[in-house]
């Protein structure tokens, strides 16, 4: 009813889905509904049906032929997606669009350039103490690499800083006399430590 257009009561100003709070009505006639998601599983329907499309005859592809292609959701039809059981959204949501996987390039991107990026926000938390945090180049090119292997789009980021920061957070605010860090790509990779200069 909602994404078809229709006269939705909603509460008004309200914190707690039991709250006592009044209610106004909004028409969705007029409203614009973007819904996304990841849809795990969807690409195996699209392998399933790609496959068969291509396996009889001279010329029949291999059957792992599909399996490293990132960008397969965007041969996504119709029919996989009633077959994927999202019947009910298929003739709600007329135009279906597919984004392409993030690279290496735009993950880094994602790291350092946003408003609130996630290296911008612990090197906030390190300036309270007054120590200088910094990255090389190659250690935001190795955590996206890592975030790329694990699959998950850019979610796979924070886990991994959070994971190599962990030790840095606690220990380098014990040290007055540290005055900056910077994360390099063997500290990443537990082959050597973050580069540490020395107050004055």
């Amino acid at each position: 009813k909602l994404l078809e257009g229709s006269e939705v009561e909603v509460p008004v100003g309200a914190s707690s889905k039991n709250a006592m709070v009044p209610m106004t009505t909004v028409d969705t006639r007029n409203i614009l509904f973007i819904c996304g998601g990841a849809f795990p599983g969807l690409e195996d329907i699209i392998k399933e049906r790609l496959n068969k499309e291509a396996s009889i005859g001279f010329k029949a592809d291999l059957k792992d032929k599909y399996d490293g292609d990132e960008n397969l959701l965007m041969q996504a039809t119709v029919d996989d997606i009633r077959k994927f059981g999202m019947i009910e959204f298929i003739g709600r949501l007329p135009i279906m669009f597919s984004l392409e996987a993030l690279t290496e390039d735009m993950l880094v991107k994602i790291l350092k350039e946003p408003k609130n990026a996630i290296i911008k926000q612990y090197q906030k938390l390190l300036e309270m103490d007054e120590v200088r945090l910094g990255f090389d180049d190659d250690a935001l090119y190795a955590i996206a690499k890592m975030a790329k292997e694990k699959k998950v789009g850019a979610r796979a980021l924070r886990s991994i800083i959070e994971e190599f920061m962990l030790d840095i957070m606690y220990e380098i605010p014990k040290d007055p006399n540290i005055g900056s860090v910077v994360i390099t790509r063997p500290y990443l990779e537990k082959n050597g430590g973050p580069r540490i200069e020395m107050r004055g």
